[in-house]
């Protein structure tokens, strides 16, 4: 069998052909070579004979030096693995906080089902601008106006926040049943009464899942905004990867972070779950049995 009948009996082999046919051009374009990969491969090892084992005084000794001053009379939370991760925190909840207060509006003024086309369409370029650049690029934009530092930070995750989390959250508005939005039409109700008291309880679990799921988004994101320094453990991992070139305390912040990434995702996972929808179809908790943020009004 020749390679024409072949090609003819599984067409499909064209296709992966192109395909990689088309990733060796790239990679060519691009100066991707063998060599280029043994090289690199080769200072991976050099890397990481000077990454092993991590140095944890990290999060023993008290750091000599803070982007923010540390008040606090132990040396294991002035650490740069503690301090660092705290203030991480800080930052992932205040951006999340200021984030969905100011998404909340937006997303509802965004919804086809609750606003006319004309300022929905509108609304959801802006949310889209604000999706554009990613919160690193934010955050050098901040940097460079106010300065390095938490406030940075914390403006650049809420901007990038609003942006994202407006468009989960108009996207759960936009999912809740019409019959309850019409019946309130019918009696005459505002667009912002309808949105308050009807679309807001229906979509209200699905809408602060996506609330925790930032928060544990803007954790894991501000070591990374913290690499140009906008605060944060990031801000401890640049230095030690740039300026100190310690890569052994830099392996050792890593960890750090995933240990505390993973714990917050299994929490938050915890409480979410207890809110989502079952195939048991047990009765699951409401929001607003909880929090008295999303009243509803009986029609």
């Amino acid at each position: 069998m020749n390679i024409l009948q072949l090609l003819k009996k599984r067409p499909s082999l064209i296709v992966y052909s192109g395909i990689a046919i088309l990733a060796v051009l790239i990679s060519n374009k691009l100066g991707i070579t063998i060599d280029n990969l043994g090289q690199a491969w080769g200072n991976a090892g050099i890397l990481w004979s000077e990454m092993f084992p991590p140095d944890f005084s990290v999060v023993t000794e008290r750091a000599s030096w803070t982007q923010t001053e540390c008040t606090w009379s132990a040396d294991w939370a002035c650490s740069a693995g503690i301090h660092g991760l705290l203030e991480t925190i800080e930052i992932a909840f205040l951006a999340t906080l200021f984030g969905m207060l100011l998404s909340l509006p937006l997303s509802m003024m965004a919804a086809h089902n609750l606003s006319p086309i004309w300022l929905s369409t509108i609304t959801r370029n802006v949310l889209a601008g604000l999706r554009v650049l990613p919160s690193l690029v934010w955050a050098l934009i901040f940097v460079i106006m106010f300065g390095p530092g938490p406030l940075a930070g914390v403006l650049a995750m809420t901007l990038y926040t609003v942006g994202y989390l407006g468009k989960l959250q108009y996207e759960a508005l936009e999912g809740v049943s019409r019959h309850p939005l019409e019946a309130a039409r019918a009696m005459g109700l505002p667009r912002w009464q309808i949105a308050r008291y009807f679309a807001l309880p229906e979509a209200s679990n699905a809408i602060l899942s996506q609330i925790l799921f930032m928060f544990e988004y803007n954790i894991r994101h501000g070591s990374v905004i913290g690499l140009v320094g906008a605060g944060g453990i990031g801000w401890y991992l640049n230095n030690y990867l740039g300026v100190f070139s310690r890569y052994d305390r830099a392996l050792a912040l890593i960890i750090v972070i995933y240990v505390a990434v993973v714990i917050i995702d299994q929490i938050s996972l915890s409480i979410r779950h207890r809110f989502m929808d079952s195939e048991t179809h047990a009765p699951r908790a409401r929001w607003r049995e909880i929090i008295p943020f999303f009243p509803q009004r009986e029609v």
